[in-house]
């Protein structure tokens, strides 16, 4: 159903962004020579490794081939790399290109990328500058430092500990995020309020990903910071002391950096398709930094020694310190958050980053805290996804820190609890009062209870062969990825942790909310109301055949306003499939080409209404054969249970 529509609604949340998947696994780990998983399990490196990137050449060799890979087998133009250890720049390199058409090479002390949801780092650290300084109360109503009100939806207020978590309790809405028009650029002060989500659930409860509550820490920045606006406080306080003189958030870029920029690209018909300089709308502090390899080799190198770099410092140790200790998790044995940061734990090695998106650059930064390391990838093209998302971290860790993964089989007992865990779920990250909610259509994550005990989950990021190894804890065989669970007091799943995904939760959801049963109803209405409309073309030309009975008026007028009504819903799936093609105009502020769109099934809906009048009619009358009746009402039913459909998922109707 309308799936161009929905795809680009979950593209765009993916933009929103949502920062990749960390390699899953073994939490709070430790560097010694052995050390145990999150399993209980020990697992140490072959004998005579040394651990961690060390020489810049054998980190050259390394990222050389495997940058030349990625960018041959996943079509990315450029790539741009820094490694730090011990607090020195290690290793930084670009590959490919930075403008495809001018052959211009990326340069990692020189090239900007957009390293999208990184900037969310900086935006904290502003807040955890302003907390050392006494400036900011991070357990305090964020509705004391604004000029706008949150509404009390809950008796608990939102806090900035809250915002750091990404635990406000707000429902997703990515619209008006991202533009192409400078003109369109709205003050913080004027957009945050106009675009406020609605609080879905209370505050500290569940992480749920937010760019619209990352915009109000910028926001609170700006105006407790003491600086006019976000991006001097930024220049003032970050990049200045830092020496990050290739970095900025402003949006168009300065003049003196234009020529440094990348361009971004679109991977299309087998070549690199240059794309416009891309815009957040008025959440800057959520996602408009563009920086440099070498750049943003200051900030992880100032973040590993404790808020310093050479003489300058950002934060106090004791606040860096504190800006990195764990706050929240959903369960003890995965990786939670940190004040901004959240843990990529893995290969016996606590881990904390952050990653970000754009339509067409994909970043990935990573703190080793116990070894000194951090590591930071971003790439210029739609394809870079493909390799933020895990691989290329997972890649970095299994050279430098690898360990062995025991090998796991289902138990006996697991053959009769694995049903439980079985069923449809939903990544809490979601709208429920516009038409984007439609994205849950084609979001769910199916987990299957196969026959040997082992769980099957399809994810956004990959199947998953999952094995129990604890209470409520499962592992996939191929891998350390783990998967927790969540029961009620009655011992029924309610939800499910991805320990790659810690800014989010799934929801198990059952009965009438279940996307696959809708899926199936709207397929299936659908491919009803197609038929309908082939029938009556048929009919029309049959009409005139010598020897064809009469049919009454009350079952004629019932199929033309099912048909009518079927012509209304293909046309509008057709219409909406032409929107899709442009993400950003579908999720405008003012997508009017969707609001017409939406009048198609409202006009289908009063048919349909109609043709059920008819059908009463038939029936009250005796009209036409038992057949023609039992036909029409079943049609009618199917009918209903579409445009019921429809409504659930705020596509019958204007849900803006």
């Amino acid at each position: 159903m309308t799936s161009r529509l929905l795809t680009a609604a979950v593209v765009m949340l993916a933009l929103a962004p949502l920062a990749p998947l960390a390699p899953l696994g073994r939490l709070h780990g430790q560097p010694p020579a052995a050390t145990r998983n999150q399993l209980g399990v020990t697992t140490a490196p072959a004998a005579g490794l040394v651990r961690g990137p060390r020489e810049p050449v054998e980190v050259e060799a390394f990222m050389d081939g495997l940058m030349a890979a990625y960018m041959r087998d996943k079509h990315i133009a450029g790539i741009t790399v820094s490694v730090v250890r011990n607090g020195a720049l290690l290793f930084a390199k670009g590959y490919g290109y930075a403008d495809v058409a001018r052959r211009a090479p990326v340069d990692p002390d020189k090239t900007l990328f957009r390293i999208g949801s990184v900037a969310k780092l900086f935006t904290w650290t502003a807040v955890m500058q302003l907390h050392e300084q006494g400036k900011l109360d991070l357990a305090a109503d964020v509705n004391e430092y604004l000029d706008f009100a949150i509404p009390s939806t809950y008796p608990q207020p939102i806090t900035l500990r809250d915002i750091l978590t990404h635990t406000p309790g707000l429902e997703e809405d990515s619209r008006d995020l991202f533009t192409e028009d400078s003109t369109h650029i709205t003050p913080m002060s004027t957009w945050l309020p106009a675009h406020m989500p609605r609080r879905v659930r209370p505050p500290a409860t569940f992480s749920s990903y937010s760019n619209w509550a990352t915009a109000v820490a910028g926001y609170i920045v700006e105006r407790v910071g003491g600086e006019p606006t976000w991006d001097d406080y930024m220049d003032r306080h970050l990049f200045g002391p830092l020496g990050m003189t290739q970095s900025t958030g402003r949006q168009p870029l300065p003049a003196r950096l234009v020529q440094d920029a990348s361009v971004g690209y679109a991977w299309k018909d087998g070549e690199f398709v240059p794309q416009k300089f891309e815009i957040v709308t008025g959440a800057p502090p959520a996602g408009s930094i563009s920086a440099s390899a070498t750049d943003m080799a200051k900030f992880m190198i100032a973040h590993l020694n404790g808020g310093a770099l050479g003489d300058a410092r950002i934060l106090g140790e004791r606040e860096t310190a504190l800006m990195h200790t764990r706050i929240q998790g959903h369960d003890p044995r995965i990786p939670g958050f940190a004040h901004g940061f959240y843990e990529q734990s893995s290969h016996g090695l606590r881990i904390i980053g952050h990653g970000g998106d754009t339509q067409y650059f994909h970043t990935s930064l990573s703190l080793i805290p116990s070894e000194g390391v951090g590591v930071f990838m971003s790439t210029n093209t739609d394809q870079g996804g493909t390799i933020s998302f895990q691989p290329f971290l997972t890649a970095f860790l299994d050279h430098y820190y690898p360990v062995a993964v025991p090998v796991i089989t289902p138990s006996e007992a697991s053959k009769q609890g694995a049903k439980r865990y079985a069923g449809e779920y939903m990544f809490n990250r979601r709208n429920e009062s516009s038409f984007q909610k439609a994205a849950g259509l084609v979001g769910s994550i199916p987990i299957v209870a196969m026959p040997d005990g082992s769980l099957l989950a399809q994810t956004p990021f990959g199947a998953l062969r999952l094995v129990a190894v604890d209470s409520l804890l499962w592992r996939d065989v191929n891998s350390d990825a783990l998967v927790a669970f969540r029961a009620d007091a009655d011992g029924r799943i309610t939800h499910g942790f991805l320990a790659a995904t810690p800014m989010m939760v799934m929801d198990k959801v059952t009965g009438l909310a279940a996307p696959g049963l809708h899926r199936a109803i709207l397929i299936g209405g659908l491919l009803m109301f197609l038929a309908l409309v082939v029938t009556a073309v048929v009919r029309f030309f049959l009409r005139k055949t010598p020897g064809r009975l009469p049919v009454p008026a009350a079952v004629t007028s019932g199929r033309r306003a099912m048909a009518w009504a079927g012509v209304l819903l293909l046309a509008f799936v057709g219409v909406v499939a032409a929107l899709a093609s442009n993400p950003v105009a579908l999720l405008s502020d003012s997508p009017t080409g969707l609001k017409l769109a939406l009048a198609l099934p409202v006009l289908s809906a009063v048919l349909a209404l109609w043709a059920l009048w008819t059908g009463v009619s038939q029936w009250r009358a005796a009209d036409g054969s038992i057949w023609m009746r039992l036909r029409h009402s079943g049609a009618l039913l199917v009918a209903l249970a579409f445009f019921w459909s429809l409504y659930s998922w705020n596509l019958l109707g204007w849900h803006f």
